[in-house]
Protein backbone atom coordinates (compact mmCIF):
# COMPACT_ATOMS: atom_id res chain seq x y z
CA UNK A 1 0.00 0.00 0.00
CA UNK A 2 1.06 3.58 -0.56
CA UNK A 3 2.20 5.61 2.40
CA UNK A 4 0.23 8.88 2.23
CA UNK A 5 3.06 10.81 3.93
CA UNK A 6 5.66 9.81 1.32
CA UNK A 7 6.38 12.49 -1.31
CA UNK A 8 5.48 11.64 -4.89
CA UNK A 9 8.20 11.62 -7.54
CA UNK A 10 7.78 14.15 -10.31
CA UNK A 11 9.10 14.63 -13.83
CA UNK A 12 12.64 15.29 -12.59
CA UNK A 13 12.83 11.98 -10.70
CA UNK A 14 11.41 9.97 -13.59
CA UNK A 15 13.86 11.64 -15.98
CA UNK A 16 16.70 10.79 -13.61
CA UNK A 17 15.44 7.22 -13.48
CA UNK A 18 15.51 7.01 -17.29
CA UNK A 19 19.13 8.16 -17.23
CA UNK A 20 19.95 5.49 -14.62
CA UNK A 21 18.69 2.79 -16.98
CA UNK A 22 21.64 3.53 -19.31
CA UNK A 23 24.37 1.97 -17.14
CA UNK A 24 22.05 -0.88 -16.19
CA UNK A 25 21.51 -1.80 -19.84
CA UNK A 26 25.20 -1.57 -20.68
CA UNK A 27 26.36 -3.64 -17.70
CA UNK A 28 23.83 -6.37 -18.46
CA UNK A 29 24.66 -6.27 -22.19
CA UNK A 30 28.36 -6.74 -21.45
CA UNK A 31 27.54 -10.20 -20.05
CA UNK A 32 26.69 -11.43 -23.57
CA UNK A 33 28.38 -8.94 -25.88
CA UNK A 34 31.33 -11.24 -26.68
CA UNK A 35 29.25 -14.08 -28.13
CA UNK A 36 29.88 -12.97 -31.72
CA UNK A 37 33.13 -11.07 -31.23
CA UNK A 38 35.23 -13.97 -29.92
CA UNK A 39 36.07 -15.47 -33.39
CA UNK A 40 37.44 -12.12 -34.60
CA UNK A 41 39.28 -11.58 -31.31
CA UNK A 42 40.80 -15.06 -31.63
CA UNK A 43 42.06 -14.33 -35.15
CA UNK A 44 43.66 -11.04 -34.17
CA UNK A 45 44.95 -11.61 -30.62
CA UNK A 46 45.55 -15.39 -30.82
CA UNK A 47 44.63 -16.20 -27.19
CA UNK A 48 45.25 -19.63 -25.74
CA UNK A 49 42.28 -21.77 -24.74
CA UNK A 50 42.70 -20.69 -21.10
CA UNK A 51 43.03 -17.03 -22.05
CA UNK A 52 39.87 -17.27 -24.15
CA UNK A 53 37.95 -18.56 -21.14
CA UNK A 54 39.27 -15.71 -19.02
CA UNK A 55 38.28 -13.17 -21.66
CA UNK A 56 34.73 -14.40 -21.15
CA UNK A 57 34.73 -15.00 -17.40
CA UNK A 58 36.94 -12.27 -15.91
CA UNK A 59 34.17 -9.67 -16.26
CA UNK A 60 31.58 -11.79 -14.45
CA UNK A 61 34.01 -12.79 -11.69
CA UNK A 62 35.08 -9.21 -10.96
CA UNK A 63 31.46 -8.08 -11.00
CA UNK A 64 30.24 -10.80 -8.64
CA UNK A 65 33.20 -10.54 -6.27
CA UNK A 66 32.94 -6.79 -5.66
CA UNK A 67 29.17 -6.19 -5.50
CA UNK A 68 28.96 -6.37 -1.68
CA UNK A 69 32.00 -4.13 -1.24
CA UNK A 70 30.78 -1.51 -3.69
CA UNK A 71 27.28 -1.44 -2.27
CA UNK A 72 28.65 -0.75 1.20
CA UNK A 73 31.12 1.81 -0.16
CA UNK A 74 28.30 3.68 -1.91
CA UNK A 75 26.41 3.98 1.36
CA UNK A 76 29.49 5.64 2.87
CA UNK A 77 30.83 7.95 0.18
CA UNK A 78 27.55 8.60 -1.66
CA UNK A 79 25.74 6.56 -4.30
CA UNK A 80 25.91 9.27 -6.96
CA UNK A 81 29.64 9.72 -6.40
CA UNK A 82 30.20 5.97 -6.70
CA UNK A 83 28.04 5.84 -9.82
CA UNK A 84 30.06 8.59 -11.51
CA UNK A 85 33.34 6.95 -10.48
CA UNK A 86 32.15 3.63 -11.87
CA UNK A 87 30.97 5.22 -15.10
CA UNK A 88 34.40 6.78 -15.60
CA UNK A 89 36.13 3.46 -14.97
CA UNK A 90 33.69 1.63 -17.24
CA UNK A 91 34.28 4.09 -20.07
CA UNK A 92 38.08 3.97 -19.76
CA UNK A 93 38.03 0.17 -19.58
CA UNK A 94 35.83 0.03 -22.68
CA UNK A 95 38.38 2.04 -24.67
CA UNK A 96 41.22 -0.17 -23.38
CA UNK A 97 39.30 -3.30 -24.35
CA UNK A 98 38.46 -1.97 -27.82
CA UNK A 99 42.09 -1.21 -28.61
CA UNK A 100 43.69 -4.15 -26.77
CA UNK A 101 46.77 -5.45 -28.56
CA UNK A 102 47.13 -8.71 -26.65
CA UNK A 103 44.97 -11.25 -24.86
CA UNK A 104 46.46 -10.21 -21.52
CA UNK A 105 45.52 -6.57 -22.10
CA UNK A 106 41.97 -7.54 -23.04
CA UNK A 107 41.60 -9.71 -19.92
CA UNK A 108 42.84 -6.84 -17.74
CA UNK A 109 40.37 -4.47 -19.43
CA UNK A 110 37.53 -6.95 -18.85
CA UNK A 111 38.46 -7.12 -15.15
CA UNK A 112 38.29 -3.31 -14.97
CA UNK A 113 34.93 -3.43 -16.74
CA UNK A 114 33.74 -5.83 -14.05
CA UNK A 115 34.95 -3.48 -11.32
CA UNK A 116 33.07 -0.63 -12.97
CA UNK A 117 29.99 -2.80 -13.35
CA UNK A 118 30.12 -3.69 -9.67
CA UNK A 119 29.86 0.02 -8.81
CA UNK A 120 27.09 0.74 -11.31
CA UNK A 121 24.67 -2.10 -10.52
CA UNK A 122 24.05 -1.50 -6.78
CA UNK A 123 24.29 2.27 -7.21
CA UNK A 124 21.47 2.42 -9.75
CA UNK A 125 19.12 0.19 -7.73
CA UNK A 126 19.91 2.03 -4.48
CA UNK A 127 19.24 5.38 -6.16
CA UNK A 128 15.89 4.07 -7.35
CA UNK A 129 15.09 3.28 -3.71
CA UNK A 130 15.98 6.86 -2.74
CA UNK A 131 14.36 8.68 -5.67
CA UNK A 132 10.96 7.01 -5.22
CA UNK A 133 9.64 7.33 -1.67
CA UNK A 134 6.07 6.41 -2.62
CA UNK A 135 5.67 2.62 -2.52
CA UNK A 136 3.47 2.52 -5.65
CA UNK A 137 5.91 4.55 -7.73
CA UNK A 138 8.89 2.63 -6.43
CA UNK A 139 7.23 -0.64 -7.36
CA UNK A 140 6.66 0.64 -10.90
CA UNK A 141 10.27 1.83 -11.18
CA UNK A 142 11.76 -1.43 -9.91
CA UNK A 143 9.52 -3.39 -12.30
CA UNK A 144 10.94 -1.38 -15.22
CA UNK A 145 14.46 -1.77 -13.80
CA UNK A 146 14.09 -5.57 -13.62
CA UNK A 147 12.75 -5.81 -17.16
CA UNK A 148 15.55 -3.61 -18.51
CA UNK A 149 18.21 -5.74 -16.82
CA UNK A 150 16.78 -8.98 -18.24
CA UNK A 151 16.27 -7.50 -21.70
CA UNK A 152 19.79 -6.08 -21.76
CA UNK A 153 21.35 -9.54 -21.51
CA UNK A 154 19.39 -10.70 -24.57
CA UNK A 155 20.07 -7.46 -26.43
CA UNK A 156 23.83 -7.66 -25.91
CA UNK A 157 24.39 -10.59 -28.25
CA UNK A 158 22.18 -9.07 -30.95
CA UNK A 159 23.89 -5.68 -30.70
CA UNK A 160 27.24 -7.44 -30.94
CA UNK A 161 26.21 -9.24 -34.14
CA UNK A 162 24.89 -6.07 -35.76
CA UNK A 163 28.03 -4.05 -34.96
CA UNK A 164 30.35 -6.78 -36.22
CA UNK A 165 28.56 -6.80 -39.57
CA UNK A 166 29.79 -3.23 -40.12
CA UNK A 167 32.80 -2.60 -37.84
CA UNK A 168 35.78 -4.35 -36.23
CA UNK A 169 35.50 -6.34 -32.99
CA UNK A 170 36.47 -3.39 -30.78
CA UNK A 171 33.19 -1.66 -31.64
CA UNK A 172 31.29 -3.92 -29.23
CA UNK A 173 33.16 -2.17 -26.41
CA UNK A 174 33.22 1.36 -27.82
CA UNK A 175 29.41 1.45 -27.83
CA UNK A 176 29.70 1.96 -24.06
CA UNK A 177 31.67 5.21 -24.30
CA UNK A 178 28.99 7.66 -25.58
CA UNK A 179 26.50 6.34 -23.04
CA UNK A 180 28.96 6.78 -20.18
CA UNK A 181 29.78 10.32 -21.31
CA UNK A 182 26.07 11.13 -21.38
CA UNK A 183 25.74 9.65 -17.90
CA UNK A 184 28.60 11.80 -16.57
CA UNK A 185 26.87 14.92 -17.90
CA UNK A 186 23.27 14.20 -16.88
CA UNK A 187 23.60 12.49 -13.49
CA UNK A 188 25.06 15.54 -11.66
CA UNK A 189 22.22 17.62 -13.12
CA UNK A 190 19.34 15.28 -12.30
CA UNK A 191 20.29 12.90 -9.48
CA UNK A 192 20.80 14.21 -5.93
CA UNK A 193 23.36 12.66 -3.64
CA UNK A 194 22.30 10.08 -1.07
CA UNK A 195 24.46 8.49 1.60
CA UNK A 196 24.49 7.27 5.17
CA UNK A 197 25.31 10.30 7.37
CA UNK A 198 26.84 8.15 10.12
CA UNK A 199 28.29 5.07 8.43
CA UNK A 200 31.02 4.22 10.92
CA UNK A 201 34.42 2.86 9.97
CA UNK A 202 34.83 0.90 6.76
CA UNK A 203 35.68 -2.74 7.56
CA UNK A 204 38.61 -3.33 5.20
CA UNK A 205 39.12 -6.98 6.19
CA UNK A 206 35.59 -7.81 5.04
CA UNK A 207 36.53 -6.82 1.46
CA UNK A 208 38.86 -9.80 0.81
CA UNK A 209 36.63 -12.03 2.94
CA UNK A 210 33.58 -11.24 0.78
CA UNK A 211 35.55 -11.88 -2.40
CA UNK A 212 36.94 -15.14 -0.98
CA UNK A 213 33.38 -16.19 -0.19
CA UNK A 214 31.81 -15.30 -3.55
CA UNK A 215 34.47 -15.99 -6.18
CA UNK A 216 35.32 -19.66 -5.42
CA UNK A 217 31.63 -20.56 -5.25
CA UNK A 218 30.78 -18.83 -8.54
CA UNK A 219 33.87 -20.28 -10.23
CA UNK A 220 33.17 -23.80 -8.98
CA UNK A 221 29.53 -23.70 -10.03
CA UNK A 222 30.37 -22.37 -13.49
CA UNK A 223 32.95 -25.13 -14.00
CA UNK A 224 30.53 -27.79 -12.75
CA UNK A 225 28.03 -26.59 -15.37
CA UNK A 226 30.69 -26.76 -18.10
CA UNK A 227 32.70 -29.86 -17.16
CA UNK A 228 30.78 -31.77 -14.49
CA UNK A 229 31.29 -32.19 -10.74
CA UNK A 230 35.05 -32.79 -10.62
CA UNK A 231 36.89 -32.82 -7.27
CA UNK A 232 38.67 -29.50 -7.90
CA UNK A 233 35.37 -27.75 -8.62
CA UNK A 234 33.69 -29.19 -5.54
CA UNK A 235 36.67 -28.12 -3.41
CA UNK A 236 36.38 -24.61 -4.84
CA UNK A 237 32.73 -24.41 -3.78
CA UNK A 238 33.56 -25.79 -0.34
CA UNK A 239 36.35 -23.25 0.17
CA UNK A 240 34.02 -20.43 -0.80
CA UNK A 241 31.34 -21.63 1.61
CA UNK A 242 33.91 -21.83 4.40
CA UNK A 243 34.94 -18.21 3.81
CA UNK A 244 31.25 -17.29 3.62
CA UNK A 245 30.75 -18.69 7.11
CA UNK A 246 33.70 -16.62 8.38
CA UNK A 247 32.33 -13.52 6.61
CA UNK A 248 28.82 -13.96 8.08
CA UNK A 249 30.24 -14.47 11.57
CA UNK A 250 32.27 -11.26 11.24
CA UNK A 251 29.19 -9.30 10.14
CA UNK A 252 27.22 -10.63 13.11
CA UNK A 253 29.80 -9.69 15.73
CA UNK A 254 31.17 -6.29 14.65
CA UNK A 255 29.59 -2.88 15.12
CA UNK A 256 31.28 -1.59 11.94
CA UNK A 257 30.22 -4.59 9.84
CA UNK A 258 30.19 -4.15 6.07
CA UNK A 259 26.69 -5.69 5.98
CA UNK A 260 24.67 -4.01 8.71
CA UNK A 261 22.46 -6.20 10.88
CA UNK A 262 19.82 -3.47 10.57
CA UNK A 263 19.09 -4.77 7.07
CA UNK A 264 17.59 -7.96 8.48
CA UNK A 265 15.10 -6.24 10.80
CA UNK A 266 12.54 -6.08 8.00
CA UNK A 267 10.89 -9.48 7.57
CA UNK A 268 10.82 -9.05 3.80
CA UNK A 269 14.56 -8.56 3.34
CA UNK A 270 15.93 -12.04 4.04
CA UNK A 271 12.97 -13.67 2.32
CA UNK A 272 13.44 -11.38 -0.68
CA UNK A 273 17.08 -12.37 -1.11
CA UNK A 274 16.26 -16.09 -0.88
CA UNK A 275 13.38 -15.89 -3.39
CA UNK A 276 15.39 -13.66 -5.75
CA UNK A 277 18.17 -16.26 -5.70
CA UNK A 278 15.72 -19.00 -6.66
CA UNK A 279 14.33 -16.83 -9.47
CA UNK A 280 17.84 -16.28 -10.88
CA UNK A 281 18.46 -20.03 -10.58
CA UNK A 282 15.49 -20.70 -12.88
CA UNK A 283 16.26 -17.91 -15.35
CA UNK A 284 19.89 -18.83 -15.99
CA UNK A 285 19.24 -22.57 -15.71
CA UNK A 286 16.72 -22.34 -18.56
CA UNK A 287 18.99 -20.10 -20.65
CA UNK A 288 21.70 -22.77 -20.46
CA UNK A 289 19.46 -25.05 -22.56
CA UNK A 290 17.57 -22.64 -24.82
CA UNK A 291 20.69 -21.10 -26.37
CA UNK A 292 22.16 -24.54 -27.14
CA UNK A 293 18.83 -25.78 -28.48
CA UNK A 294 18.57 -22.94 -31.00
CA UNK A 295 22.10 -23.37 -32.29
CA UNK A 296 22.98 -27.07 -31.90
CA UNK A 297 19.58 -28.74 -32.20
CA UNK A 298 17.87 -26.47 -34.73
CA UNK A 299 21.16 -25.62 -36.45
CA UNK A 300 20.78 -21.82 -36.38
CA UNK A 301 23.68 -19.46 -36.83
CA UNK A 302 24.69 -17.34 -33.85
CA UNK A 303 23.05 -14.11 -35.06
CA UNK A 304 19.85 -15.89 -36.08
CA UNK A 305 19.71 -17.63 -32.70
CA UNK A 306 20.31 -14.33 -30.89
CA UNK A 307 17.48 -12.66 -32.81
CA UNK A 308 15.08 -15.51 -31.99
CA UNK A 309 16.15 -15.37 -28.34
CA UNK A 310 14.83 -11.79 -28.21
CA UNK A 311 11.28 -13.04 -28.80
CA UNK A 312 10.61 -14.05 -25.18
CA UNK A 313 11.83 -10.60 -24.08
CA UNK A 314 8.90 -8.94 -25.84
CA UNK A 315 6.43 -10.07 -23.17
CA UNK A 316 8.71 -9.21 -20.24
CA UNK A 317 8.06 -5.48 -20.63
CA UNK A 318 4.40 -5.97 -19.70
CA UNK A 319 4.79 -8.72 -17.10
CA UNK A 320 6.63 -6.86 -14.34
CA UNK A 321 4.43 -3.70 -14.36
CA UNK A 322 1.32 -5.90 -14.43
CA UNK A 323 2.59 -7.80 -11.41
CA UNK A 324 3.36 -4.54 -9.59
CA UNK A 325 -0.16 -3.26 -10.30
CA UNK A 326 -1.73 -6.49 -9.06
CA UNK A 327 0.37 -6.38 -5.89
CA UNK A 328 -1.25 -3.05 -4.97
CA UNK A 329 -4.66 -4.71 -4.60
CA UNK A 330 -3.65 -8.26 -3.60
CA UNK A 331 -1.33 -9.59 -0.93
CA UNK A 332 1.97 -9.59 -2.76
CA UNK A 333 2.85 -13.00 -1.33
CA UNK A 334 0.16 -14.49 -3.54
CA UNK A 335 1.28 -12.45 -6.56
CA UNK A 336 4.85 -13.66 -6.06
CA UNK A 337 3.57 -17.23 -5.70
CA UNK A 338 1.59 -16.70 -8.92
CA UNK A 339 4.76 -15.52 -10.65
CA UNK A 340 6.56 -18.68 -9.57
CA UNK A 341 3.58 -20.78 -10.74
CA UNK A 342 3.61 -18.99 -14.10
CA UNK A 343 7.34 -19.62 -14.46
CA UNK A 344 6.79 -23.27 -13.50
CA UNK A 345 4.25 -23.43 -16.33
CA UNK A 346 6.95 -22.16 -18.68
CA UNK A 347 9.29 -24.91 -17.56
CA UNK A 348 6.46 -27.44 -18.02
CA UNK A 349 6.03 -26.27 -21.63
CA UNK A 350 9.79 -26.62 -22.21
CA UNK A 351 9.58 -30.20 -20.89
CA UNK A 352 7.28 -30.96 -23.87
CA UNK A 353 9.71 -29.61 -26.49
CA UNK A 354 10.84 -32.06 -29.16
CA UNK A 355 13.77 -31.86 -31.54
CA UNK A 356 11.90 -29.48 -33.87
CA UNK A 357 9.70 -27.32 -31.63
CA UNK A 358 10.86 -23.73 -32.06
CA UNK A 359 7.57 -22.04 -31.22
CA UNK A 360 6.86 -24.25 -28.24
CA UNK A 361 10.33 -23.49 -26.88
CA UNK A 362 9.91 -19.73 -27.39
CA UNK A 363 6.45 -19.81 -25.80
CA UNK A 364 7.75 -21.72 -22.79
CA UNK A 365 10.74 -19.39 -22.47
CA UNK A 366 8.48 -16.33 -22.69
CA UNK A 367 6.07 -17.65 -20.05
CA UNK A 368 8.97 -18.57 -17.77
CA UNK A 369 10.68 -15.20 -18.20
CA UNK A 370 7.43 -13.32 -17.52
CA UNK A 371 6.92 -15.15 -14.25
CA UNK A 372 10.53 -14.78 -13.15
CA UNK A 373 10.76 -11.05 -13.88
CA UNK A 374 7.49 -10.53 -12.01
CA UNK A 375 8.97 -12.33 -9.01
CA UNK A 376 12.28 -10.47 -9.20
CA UNK A 377 10.69 -7.03 -9.35
CA UNK A 378 8.31 -7.71 -6.45
CA UNK A 379 10.85 -9.32 -4.12
CA UNK A 380 13.41 -6.61 -4.94
CA UNK A 381 10.85 -3.94 -4.08
CA UNK A 382 9.94 -5.77 -0.86
CA UNK A 383 13.58 -6.20 0.18
CA UNK A 384 14.56 -2.61 -0.58
CA UNK A 385 11.42 -1.25 1.08
CA UNK A 386 12.21 -3.27 4.20
CA UNK A 387 15.79 -2.02 4.42
CA UNK A 388 16.70 1.31 6.01
CA UNK A 389 17.05 4.00 3.34
CA UNK A 390 20.61 4.80 4.43
CA UNK A 391 21.60 1.16 3.79
CA UNK A 392 20.04 0.94 0.31
CA UNK A 393 23.41 0.37 -1.38
CA UNK A 394 24.23 -2.63 0.80
CA UNK A 395 20.71 -3.97 0.35
CA UNK A 396 20.95 -3.70 -3.44
CA UNK A 397 24.37 -5.36 -3.49
CA UNK A 398 23.14 -8.34 -1.46
CA UNK A 399 20.19 -8.80 -3.79
CA UNK A 400 22.46 -8.73 -6.83
CA UNK A 401 25.07 -11.02 -5.26
CA UNK A 402 22.32 -13.53 -4.53
CA UNK A 403 21.26 -13.19 -8.14
CA UNK A 404 24.77 -13.96 -9.39
CA UNK A 405 24.99 -16.94 -7.05
CA UNK A 406 21.55 -18.21 -8.09
CA UNK A 407 22.37 -17.90 -11.79
CA UNK A 408 25.60 -19.86 -11.45
CA UNK A 409 23.84 -22.47 -9.31
CA UNK A 410 21.03 -22.83 -11.85
CA UNK A 411 23.41 -23.52 -14.70
CA UNK A 412 25.40 -25.96 -12.58
CA UNK A 413 22.51 -27.99 -11.16
CA UNK A 414 20.12 -28.04 -14.11
CA UNK A 415 23.04 -28.30 -16.52
CA UNK A 416 24.44 -31.29 -14.63
CA UNK A 417 21.04 -32.96 -14.57
CA UNK A 418 20.60 -32.50 -18.31
CA UNK A 419 24.16 -33.63 -19.02
CA UNK A 420 23.70 -36.78 -16.94
CA UNK A 421 20.65 -37.76 -18.99
CA UNK A 422 22.43 -36.86 -22.25
CA UNK A 423 25.45 -39.05 -21.42
CA UNK A 424 23.23 -41.89 -20.29
CA UNK A 425 21.43 -41.86 -23.66
CA UNK A 426 24.77 -41.77 -25.53
CA UNK A 427 26.58 -44.38 -23.45
CA UNK A 428 27.79 -46.22 -26.57
CA UNK A 429 28.95 -43.14 -28.48
CA UNK A 430 32.50 -41.89 -28.95
CA UNK A 431 33.92 -40.03 -25.91
CA UNK A 432 33.91 -36.62 -27.63
CA UNK A 433 30.30 -37.04 -28.75
CA UNK A 434 29.23 -38.27 -25.32
CA UNK A 435 30.82 -35.32 -23.53
CA UNK A 436 28.67 -32.49 -24.95
CA UNK A 437 26.27 -31.82 -27.80
CA UNK A 438 28.88 -29.51 -29.34
CA UNK A 439 31.34 -32.40 -29.32
CA UNK A 440 28.75 -34.62 -31.01
CA UNK A 441 28.17 -32.02 -33.73
CA UNK A 442 31.92 -31.80 -34.41
CA UNK A 443 32.25 -35.61 -34.45
CA UNK A 444 29.29 -35.95 -36.81
CA UNK A 445 30.84 -33.48 -39.25
CA UNK A 446 34.10 -35.46 -39.17
CA UNK A 447 32.29 -38.73 -39.87
CA UNK A 448 30.11 -37.34 -42.63
CA UNK A 449 27.60 -39.35 -44.61
CA UNK A 450 24.85 -41.47 -43.10
CA UNK A 451 26.91 -42.31 -39.99
CA UNK A 452 27.39 -38.61 -39.17
CA UNK A 453 23.73 -37.82 -39.73
CA UNK A 454 22.65 -40.70 -37.52
CA UNK A 455 25.00 -39.65 -34.70
CA UNK A 456 23.79 -36.06 -34.94
CA UNK A 457 20.13 -37.10 -34.79
CA UNK A 458 20.71 -39.35 -31.77
CA UNK A 459 22.75 -36.66 -29.98
CA UNK A 460 20.08 -34.03 -30.56
CA UNK A 461 17.40 -36.34 -29.22
CA UNK A 462 19.56 -37.07 -26.18
CA UNK A 463 20.09 -33.36 -25.53
CA UNK A 464 16.34 -32.69 -25.78
CA UNK A 465 15.72 -35.60 -23.41
CA UNK A 466 18.14 -34.09 -20.90
CA UNK A 467 16.52 -30.67 -21.30
CA UNK A 468 13.13 -32.21 -20.58
CA UNK A 469 14.36 -33.75 -17.32
CA UNK A 470 15.99 -30.47 -16.29
CA UNK A 471 12.77 -28.59 -17.08
CA UNK A 472 10.78 -30.99 -14.90
CA UNK A 473 13.26 -30.40 -12.08
CA UNK A 474 12.88 -26.66 -12.56
CA UNK A 475 9.09 -27.00 -12.51
CA UNK A 476 9.17 -28.80 -9.17
CA UNK A 477 11.58 -26.26 -7.66
CA UNK A 478 9.50 -23.25 -8.73
CA UNK A 479 6.27 -24.75 -7.42
CA UNK A 480 8.01 -25.31 -4.08
CA UNK A 481 9.28 -21.71 -4.23
CA UNK A 482 5.70 -20.48 -4.66
CA UNK A 483 4.66 -22.28 -1.49
CA UNK A 484 7.72 -20.87 0.28
CA UNK A 485 6.81 -17.34 -0.85
CA UNK A 486 3.35 -17.60 0.70
CA UNK A 487 4.78 -19.02 3.92
CA UNK A 488 7.41 -16.28 4.26
CA UNK A 489 5.56 -13.22 2.97
CA UNK A 490 1.85 -13.72 3.56
CA UNK A 491 0.35 -10.69 5.26
CA UNK A 492 3.59 -8.76 5.09
CA UNK A 493 1.96 -5.84 3.25
CA UNK A 494 3.86 -2.57 3.28
CA UNK A 495 7.10 -2.95 5.24
CA UNK A 496 6.97 -1.34 8.66
CA UNK A 497 10.47 0.06 8.14
CA UNK A 498 9.25 1.87 5.04
CA UNK A 499 6.41 3.56 6.91
CA UNK A 500 8.65 4.55 9.81
CA UNK A 501 11.30 6.02 7.54
CA UNK A 502 9.14 7.69 4.90
CA UNK A 503 9.89 11.14 6.21
CA UNK A 504 13.56 10.47 6.96
CA UNK A 505 14.15 8.72 3.64
CA UNK A 506 13.16 11.86 1.75
CA UNK A 507 16.29 13.40 3.31
CA UNK A 508 18.58 10.38 3.43
CA UNK A 509 21.68 12.41 4.26
CA UNK A 510 20.11 13.14 7.64
CA UNK A 511 18.95 9.60 8.38
CA UNK A 512 20.06 8.28 11.74
CA UNK A 513 22.36 5.32 12.14
CA UNK A 514 20.69 2.45 14.03
CA UNK A 515 21.62 2.50 17.70
CA UNK A 516 23.25 -0.41 19.46
CA UNK A 517 20.21 -0.77 21.74
CA UNK A 518 18.04 -1.76 18.77
CA UNK A 519 20.56 -4.29 17.52
CA UNK A 520 21.34 -7.63 19.09
CA UNK A 521 19.64 -10.94 19.57
CA UNK A 522 16.74 -10.27 17.18
CA UNK A 523 19.14 -9.34 14.37
CA UNK A 524 21.19 -12.50 14.89
CA UNK A 525 18.03 -14.58 14.84
CA UNK A 526 17.03 -12.96 11.52
CA UNK A 527 20.41 -13.81 10.02
CA UNK A 528 20.16 -17.38 11.31
CA UNK A 529 16.63 -17.68 9.88
CA UNK A 530 17.91 -16.64 6.45
CA UNK A 531 20.79 -19.11 6.76
CA UNK A 532 18.26 -21.83 7.55
CA UNK A 533 16.22 -20.95 4.46
CA UNK A 534 19.29 -21.08 2.24
CA UNK A 535 20.41 -24.34 3.84
CA UNK A 536 16.98 -25.83 3.06
CA UNK A 537 17.34 -24.70 -0.56
CA UNK A 538 20.84 -26.21 -0.68
CA UNK A 539 19.39 -29.50 0.57
CA UNK A 540 16.86 -29.60 -2.26
CA UNK A 541 19.58 -28.80 -4.78
CA UNK A 542 21.81 -31.51 -3.31
CA UNK A 543 19.02 -34.05 -3.86
CA UNK A 544 18.80 -33.02 -7.52
CA UNK A 545 22.59 -33.34 -7.87
CA UNK A 546 22.49 -36.83 -6.31
CA UNK A 547 19.85 -37.90 -8.82
CA UNK A 548 21.98 -36.50 -11.63
CA UNK A 549 25.02 -38.44 -10.36
CA UNK A 550 22.94 -41.62 -10.18
CA UNK A 551 21.79 -41.18 -13.77
CA UNK A 552 25.35 -40.49 -14.89
CA UNK A 553 26.66 -43.69 -13.26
Amino acid sequence: MTNPSAPLAGRREWTAFTVLLLPLLLVSMDVSVLYFAIPAITRELDPSATQQLWIFDSYAFALAGLLITMGSLGDRIGRRKLLLTGATAFGIASVCAAYATSAEMLIAARVLLGVGGATLMPSTLALVRNLFQDAKQRGQAIAIWSGAMTGGIALGSVMSGVLLNHFWWGSVFLINVPAMLLLLVLVPMLVPEFKDPAPGRFDLLSVPLSMAAVLPVVYGLKEIAAEGARPLHLVSVAVGLAFAAIFVRRQRTRDDAMVSRALFRGRGFGAGIALNTIAAFAMMGSAYFTTQYLQSVLGMGTLEAALWSLAPSLVIGAAAPAGAALARTTDRAYVIAGGFALAAGGFALISLVGSDSLWLLLTGAGVLASGIVTVMSLVSDMALGSAPAEKAGSAASLLETGQEFGGALGMAVLGSLGTAVYRSDLSDAAPAARETLGGAVATAHQLGGAAGEQLLAVAREAFVHGMQYAALGGTALLLAAGVLAVALMRGLGAPAAEQAQAEGAAEPVQAAEPTEETEGVEDVEDVEELAGQLASLAGEISELADKAAALRS
